[in-house]
């Protein structure tokens, strides 16, 4: 039994491909056998190599992943897998629903259905994916951050061939220099055909005498990028924005992806954020909530002043229109609320127990302030 494909590249059943990639240009920087004194480096690159093929390719890795690493291997055998690409009999084995063969639509679909691979055309980079945390200030006022990522790019010591300019080719002779193959199958379909990149020369139709030593044939390298990310006034956390062609490098001269950047804006002290709206708790003392005043608030563009009224309840709340979070890309603000917190004061000097003694007693209360009148206000409001 030889390893399983996962654990040649040491990652989980659920890596992306770019974890995928990543992981294999790890074990082949540490086993090419131009490089590493490991007895066995030139297997443990080969079986690196060939895990890659297969994690890579989204049919191949379907295939592997119901199949298992044994059967897979026996089908690949006996014809049915080549070098990362699907095909065989795909439904020896199979479960599932609707008999020994399953869901014979799905299959079909599965690993002879959509678009086929042409192994040397254009195609765009993967996108990728990366998180940003901004302040609250940064997300009111929109601004531009710098941010630095890890991130595949285009060899620059061969130009994302994979070799050196001056290695010697060949005309593949798995494929005669067409960079495909093509395969027929007997189905209980009857018969398929199917058209995949050649494995031996991964789709170019050439095979070269030696691989780039800097990025082992992978046509990439992982290098530290710096970007400036424009972030718009108005950003809530967990949207994305996306930074074009600052993705994965594409294949055979494509376009790079995209980078797409999740949000997250940190909690603030003062503000808590509903939307575009704001929430502020403002405190107030006993004799603004019984005689009013006009009170000064925070708000992430400066001060406020708006009036307390006349006998406000503590858990009030008064709404200050257009002083929240500015509508993402839409005219107009959210608004900012104040929930108003009645305080009671902990202590009273002589002065002020007698006033509020006289207080309680005009309202027609016997009470004993120093022990219980601010505890019946507080359970009163």
């Amino acid at each position: 039994m030889s390893e399983d494909f996962y654990d040649v590249l040491g990652v989980s059943r659920d890596a992306s491909e770019d974890e995928i990639k990543s992981a294999y240009r790890e074990k082949a920087s540490k086993y090419h056998p131009d490089v590493s004194d490991d007895p066995n480096a030139e297997e443990k690159f080969k079986q690196a190599k060939k895990a890659k093929e297969v994690l890579t390719d989204d049919e191949a890795r379907q295939a592997y992943d119901q199949l298992g690493h044994d059967r897979f291997e026996e089908a690949e055998k006996r014809g049915g897998f080549g070098g990362g690409g699907a095909g065989g009999d795909p439904f020896g084995g199979f479960g599932g629903n609707g008999g020994p063969f399953g869901d014979m639509n799905d299959i079909f679909e599965q690993f002879f259905g959509g678009r086929q691979r042409q192994g040397n055309a254009t195609r765009q980079g993967r996108d990728l994916q990366t998180r940003l945390t901004i302040e609250l200030e940064d997300a009111y006022h929109g601004t531009e951050k710098q941010m630095t990522i890890n991130r595949p790019e285009r060899c620059s010591d061969c130009n994302g061939k994979g070799h050196p300019p001056d290695a010697d080719a060949q005309t593949c002779s798995g494929c005669n220099g067409s960079g495909q193959q093509t395969r027929v199958q007997q189905t209980p379909l009857g018969r398929v055909q199917q058209t995949m990149a050649c494995p031996e020369c991964e789709g170019s139709g050439t095979i070269y005498s030696t691989s780039c030593s800097a990025c082992h044939g992978d046509g990439q390298v992982m290098n530290e990028a710096t970007l400036m990310v424009d972030i718009p006034a108005g950003i809530s956390s967990g949207q994305t924005l996306r930074l074009e062609r600052e993705g994965a490098p594409g294949e055979n001269g494509g376009p790079n992806g995209d980078l797409l950047v999740e949000i997250t804006v940190e909690s603030h002290a003062d503000f808590e954020r509903e939307g575009d709206d704001l929430i502020y708790r403002l405190p107030i003392s006993f004799p603004q909530a019984v005689f009013g005043d006009e009170l000064e608030v925070p708000t992430v563009d400066g001060a406020a002043t708006f009036d307390i009224p006349k006998g406000t309840q503590s858990g009030e709340t008064f709404r200050l229109q257009g002083k929240g979070m500015p509508r993402l890309r839409r005219r107009g603000s959210g608004d900012l609320y104040v929930y108003v917190q009645v305080v009671t004061p902990e202590s009273l000097n002589e002065e002020q127990r007698e006033s509020l003694k006289a207080f309680a007693e005009a309202g027609g209360e016997e009470i004993d302030v120093s022990e219980g009148f601010f505890e019946k206000i507080k359970n009163s409001l």
